[in-house]
């Protein structure tokens, strides 16, 4: 089960973080994108190729001291198929050294179509009689809005394939409240779909106590978090919105248990990009940067938590 070897993870390196790789163009150091600008020309191939070569020197650098690493689809979707092989192999790798893979994609529809994203980024597909993986990750994130018969595709793969997924509850950016905050027979629509998902993850846990169908919750909501931490025992929370977005270590304390377990918190921007602050270091030690900026989050979450009496080692 996915969430098995997430907190086999997390008690392994002591480490509830875990690392988004939404790599911008724009902010990949010069030297990298050049390499392959002149290599290939200022087209999509030479974007893949540098894209991949700056998520390798990440992994490089955090495999030993994040339990998983994000990376958001969408990022690599704009290049079409240069990037999406990027995506891929940039999966791929990170597996390669030990880190589990949530890909941060955000799939959901109707009964039938919702299958199809399954079976590509937590399932396989059938193809002649061969079941085949065509995108490689642990867990995916996704869209209950379309409820149950969405959901219960994803599902599915869950159990037959040992995989995970992360329904988004409350989500870490500002407009989250224009729909999630909406009252519905005197809950908040949010609190609906915490429901929703307690009642799938009720009936799927692990070894630990905890299931593989968990919930995004954000990190700039931590009163949200307090509420549904409550509604949702057994779910394993992915908590976005720490660092850049401005969430912090006490802002996620109220995420996880009593046990010190059942969050996982995020940081894209604030570890991929933190070289650009030049105190911190040269454009040529970004991987040293990202590293030194993962090892911050993990014991300040660490420290936050063992002062709140939610010692997990």
């Amino acid at each position: 089960m996915f969430t098995d070897k997430l907190i086999e993870k997390i008690n392994e390196k002591r480490s509830p973080v875990v690392v988004g790789l939404d790599p911008r163009l724009q902010l990949i150091p010069h030297m990298v994108k050049e390499k392959y600008f002149k290599k290939h020309g200022k087209n999509f191939k030479a974007a893949g190729e540098a894209i991949l070569e700056f998520n390798k020197t990440i992994i490089d650098n955090v495999y030993d001291i994040a339990a998983a690493v994000k990376p958001q689809i969408a990022f690599y979707e704009q290049y079409g198929i240069e990037g999406l092989d990027s995506y891929i192999k940039t999966c791929r790798y990170a597996s390669e050294k030990g880190l589990l893979v949530i890909g941060d994609v955000k799939r959901g529809d109707i009964g039938s179509t919702s299958k199809a994203y399954s079976n590509a980024h937590i399932g396989k597909t059938e193809l002649e009689g061969e079941l085949l993986e065509a995108f490689p990750a642990d867990a995916v994130t996704i869209n209950p809005y379309f409820g149950d018969d969405c959901t219960k595709e994803f599902v599915t793969d869950v159990q037959e394939y040992k995989k995970g997924i992360f329904m988004l509850v409350k989500t870490s950016n500002p407009g989250s409240s224009q729909l999630q905050d909406l009252i519905s027979e005197g809950k908040k629509i949010y609190e609906i779909v915490a429901q929703m998902v307690n009642n799938w993850s009720r009936k799927n846990t692990g070894k630990y106590g905890y299931s593989s169908i968990g919930a995004v919750v954000g990190a700039t909501y931590p009163e949200e978090l307090k509420t549904l931490r409550k509604l949702m025992p057994s779910s394993y929370f992915l908590v976005p919105g720490y660092g850049a977005q401005g969430g912090t270590a006490e802002d996620v304390v109220c995420s996880f248990n009593d046990d010190g377990l059942g969050a996982v918190v995020n940081s894209s921007r604030g570890i991929l990009y933190a070289y650009r602050n030049k105190e911190k270091g040269t454009e040529a030690e970004y991987g040293k940067v990202a590293r030194q900026e993962t090892i911050k989050m993990r014991d300040a979450i660490n420290k936050a938590l063992e002062e709140n009496g939610k010692k997990y080692w």
